[in-house]
């Protein structure tokens, strides 16, 4: 991959003058400036891979669901092979939205300004009054259809890219994969979604969401306080009065990977020595999932764990499992232990993803998952819960989404935008004895270089010449 450190902008200014490699810093003004929007669009959004949905939300012959690559508007759809594609939605004809729909089922994607038909596939079926030929001689009809995106399913996620000829799904995932895997490709039967996606716009720039999403541990300490306070985390006050504290849970090793995919793995021991009354150090993994499922995972699907994960992943899993993090550019998934009033702790599957819509504005979709095989009492549970945590209105993400429209404002002021943000706590110790699993990964109490590896990618894609 080529660079060119000199990418400029219209005043001067490059690319690599916003970001301090050095110092890890980077300059508010990347946060709005909009002439540095439209080169993310086709920097970033065209050329990496981009999280879509998943495809129990189209599960029939003909189903589909729009949605958005960065900028480009796309149909989503299943074809009558039971094949999914993804293509662009604009017609090549008088380049109108094909699909206004959100969502539905059809074999004929129209066109309702001239009629132009197409295939769930994107291929060109053909244009009104045929015999009088409205889409012309030129162009031959197998060249008429709508623009095709590659198109890969993780887990059951769709992914989806412009860059055809570009790196594979597993390549861009690298080192993360280990890790996702373990979140995914859990059970036989797969996770689906409970419901649609909830979906609402915020007046930010999508990068204020996405960097925090590349498991950003310190705010939790502050903004979302009340978790110990009255929240699942709440503790009673010692003999010191001392009972709000969150920072146990900011102990465990995070991992991030030079794609800039993040994820916090956060210690267990404390819930399974609650749990169990029994020294966790004495249990095996095997015990302690049993005592401590993942989230999503009843007691009775452990054995298929075992079947699936070799020993590293199983002893990750029941020891520091991955339960924040974020794939790059713009996906965050939650897989979190709701502890309840009597002492059980429910599981919590979201996953959200940041859809630019202009330099200060973001679209914030969130959807829940649970295992097709989790019983139906559980998994209203974890919908329930999931939402009021974890939605758009939730308790933790309703704080989240106060913060980034303010950063995007000050990110205009003359002098604002001069300044810096910094990621300079850095993790002094590598990955802790007896650690599985590859890539950067830090030890001890939450620091931001995670953050940071967002951020170099950023950097990357955004100089790279290809």
């Amino acid at each position: 991959m080529h660079h060119n450190a000199g990418t400029t902008l219209r005043d001067g200014t490059t690319v690599s003058d916003l970001i301090n490699l050095e110092t890890r810093e980077v300059k508010v003004r990347a946060l709005s400036d909009p002439e540095l929007y439209e080169l993310e669009m086709e920097r970033i959004f065209a050329k990496t891979w981009i999280f879509l949905g998943h495809e129990t939300e189209i599960p029939n012959k003909g189903d589909f669901v729009t949605r958005d690559m960065g900028s480009d508007a796309v149909i989503v759809a299943r074809d009558r092979d039971n094949e999914i594609h993804v293509s662009l939605n604009v017609c090549p004809h008088r380049a109108m939205r094909v699909q206004t729909h959100d969502a539905g089922n059809t074999n004929v994607h129209m066109c309702i300004y001239h009629g132009w038909a197409f295939k769930p596939n994107g291929d060109f079926i053909g244009a009104p009054v045929e015999k009088e030929c409205m889409h012309g001689k030129m162009t031959p009809k197998d060249q008429l259809g709508l623009k095709k995106a590659r198109v890969a399913l993780y887990g059951g996620l769709i992914f989806a890219t412009w860059n055809i000829d570009g790196p594979s799904l597993e390549e861009f995932f690298g080192d993360a994969k280990y890790y996702f895997d373990t979140l995914f490709l859990r059970t036989k039967g797969g996770l689906e979604v409970l419901g649609p996606p909830q979906r609402f716009r915020i007046n930010a720039n999508w990068k204020t969401a996405c960097e925090q999403s590349a498991a950003d541990g310190f705010h939790t300490l502050t903004l979302h306080r009340w978790l110990a306070e009255v929240g699942p985390y709440a503790k009673k006050p010692d003999a010191e009065g001392k009972g709000a504290d969150l920072s146990p849970e900011m102990y465990g090793s995070e991992v991030w990977t030079d794609h800039g995919h993040a994820l916090r793995c956060i210690e267990l021991d404390r819930k399974i020595l609650r749990l169990t009354g029994k020294n966790p150090a004495e249990l095996s993994p095997v015990e302690k999932l049993t005592a401590l499922p993942p989230p999503g995972i009843t007691p009775e699907m452990v054995p298929e764990l075992l079947e699936r994960f070799d020993d590293g992943q199983l002893k990750l899993m029941s020891w520091r499992p991955p339960q924040v993090g974020g794939f790059f550019p713009n996906g965050l998934f939650e897989f979190i232990y709701l502890p309840q009033p009597d002492g059980t702790i429910v599981g919590a599957c979201a996953l959200h993803a940041y859809i630019p819509k202009g330099p200060d504005k973001l679209e914030f979709m969130n959807w829940i998952f649970a295992e097709k095989d989790t019983p139906p009492e559980l998994k209203a549970r974890m919908l329930r819960q999931s939402v009021q945590m974890l939605g758009t209105s939730g308790m933790v993400e309703m704080e989240d989404s106060d913060t980034w429209p303010h950063q995007t404002e000050v990110a205009k002021g003359a002098m604002s935008k001069t300044i810096t943000m910094k990621y300079q706590a850095m993790f002094d110790q590598g990955a802790p004895e007896g650690w599985p699993g590859p890539g950067h990964v830090g030890d001890g109490f939450t620091k931001d270089d995670t953050q940071w590896a967002w951020w170099k990618y950023w950097h990357e894609l955004m100089t790279s010449e290809k």
